[in-house]
């Protein structure tokens, strides 16, 4: 019997947010549980760190300059093929609730049936930020219709889809949840927690980077953990549902971010940079091939989610998608695979970056149209030693003792490039600096 299949996605959450990154807070408390059961996939990035984008990868297993939206505000083709076709192709009912932010921008509120992606059971709003409030959950019906849920919005959401995963029926499904949390409420620029839980994080744990940069984290943290861990009950509320209902054992669920946050310490918002904050996300997944899986340490793209998923139910990856399935990892860990991610930023810089277990190294380009996807000519920016400098503090770009790393890894980054169909750009070298006190001599470093 093919096993139902569940995306729990949340909305702009570090990944180290989670017990399984370390974080001492407990805020995750049922994810790492079922990480540690499961499989924990500790190095997972997003393709690129922005809604619309993000959310393009996953549903299509292909870049977002491939796919079409590599912006907010361009919707997903309606010829695009998704999860929902290709999983609606092989017997599956399909569903969607929650936050869907890939149809036409001017349409904040409902989605018109052919920017649906597919998807029989809707319940949803393109922008939920723009709908919704943490206590006043507007989405809607497959009809178009406004529906108001009750409760906090991680739990309005998260009930109407244990709802869905409750209704009897005759074929396996496709469940995609998508929640707004952690993401900050637009219009007041804040991260508005349930009722009590901000105050139980006053002073917590602060991740090095922003506790060196600072941005908006002092003011913005505490209610950003609250409401991750009300996700967090969230998920495990859902999974107490499967259980309850005798699915837990033949359900997949997946759990990921489509990007992370660094609190206005990058840029001038909380996304859109190539920096880890930005782009490293929790992903785990549990139930059928995933129950077991143990701790996988390759670096895992968002363009391998769904041929990951499509492979695990036991359904051909399409040709077109341009990730590969991380099923073979899990019976060899030594299964030939790919020893970096490839990274695009195509709104408010255009940027590309490539990361291997140890470097970062990241291009912008200077004068491009901030409307276009990518650009012809781009500038070394960024080059780090996640091996010593793990939250990216000391930038190495044009450094004498580091010139052979970033001449090695600039050709990577144009590989992958070329391989993700954009055009060979050419790269400016940085200027040289003077590296000072440094005295490694990483021309003998792995990459």
């Amino acid at each position: 019997m093919s096993p139902n299949v569940v995306v729990f996605l949340t909305d702009q959450q570090r990944w180290d947010t989670t017990g399984l990154h370390g974080n001492p807070v407990g805020l995750t408390p049922n994810l790492d549980r079922v990480g540690r059961a499961g499989t924990h996939f500790a190095n997972s990035f997003t393709c690129q760190p922005l809604c619309t984008p993000a959310r393009a990868t996953l549903q299509t297993g292909l870049y977002p300059t491939t796919a079409g939206p590599y912006r907010n505000g361009i919707p997903l083709p309606e010829d695009a093929r998704t999860l929902a076709h290709h999983f609606g192709a092989a017997g599956y009912e399909t569903a969607y609730v929650g936050k869907w932010h890939l149809g036409d921008s001017a349409s904040r509120g409902p989605v018109a049936p052919a920017q649906r992606g597919g998807y029989e059971y809707w319940l949803a709003a393109n922008a939920l930020e723009h709908t919704s409030d943490s206590y006043n959950t507007i989405v809607y019906d497959d009809t178009g219709a406004q529906v108001k849920l009750p409760g906090y919005r991680v739990d309005a959401l998260t009930d109407a889809a244990m709802r869905y995963v409750a209704k009897p029926k005759d074929r396996p499904f496709f469940l995609f949840l998508s929640l707004l949390e952690p993401h900050h409420q637009n219009r007041r620029d804040d991260y508005p927690a349930p009722e009590g839980y901000e105050e139980a994080y006053r002073g917590a744990w602060t991740p090095p980077d922003l506790a060196t940069l600072g941005g908006t984290s002092y003011r913005q943290l505490p209610g950003y953990y609250g409401m991750i861990k009300r996700i967090d009950e969230a998920y495990g509320r859902l999974l107490d549902t499967l259980t309850s209902l005798g699915l837990r054992d033949d359900t997949i669920v997946l759990f990921t971010s489509d990007h992370g946050n660094h609190f206005k310490t990058r840029n001038s918002e909380y996304k859109r940079s190539v920096h880890d904050a930005s782009i490293r996300v929790p992903t785990v997944a549990t139930g059928g091939i995933f129950t077991g899986g143990g701790q996988v340490n390759q670096l895992l793209s968002h363009v391998d989610l769904a041929p990951t998923l499509l492979d695990a139910a036991g359904l051909p990856v399409p040709k077109e998608m341009q990730g590969r399935s991380v099923v073979p990892l899990l019976h060899d860990r030594k299964a030939a695979w790919g020893d970096d991610v490839f990274v695009q930023v195509s709104e408010s810089e255009t940027a590309r970056a490539v990361r291997t277990q140890r470097w970062k190294y990241g291009v912008v380009a200077p004068d491009c149209d901030p409307a276009a996807a990518g650009a012809d000519h781009y500038v070394e920016t960024y080059l780090f030693d996640l091996m010593a400098d793990p939250y990216e503090l000391d930038n190495l770009i044009g450094y004498r003792s580091h010139t052979h790393v970033a001449a090695r890894l600039r050709e990577r980054l144009i590989s992958r490039m070329i391989d993700a169909g954009e055009a060979s750009p050419t790269i400016a070298v940085s200027p040289e600096r003077d590296s000072g006190q440094l005295h490694i001599e990483p021309a003998e470093a792995e990459l």
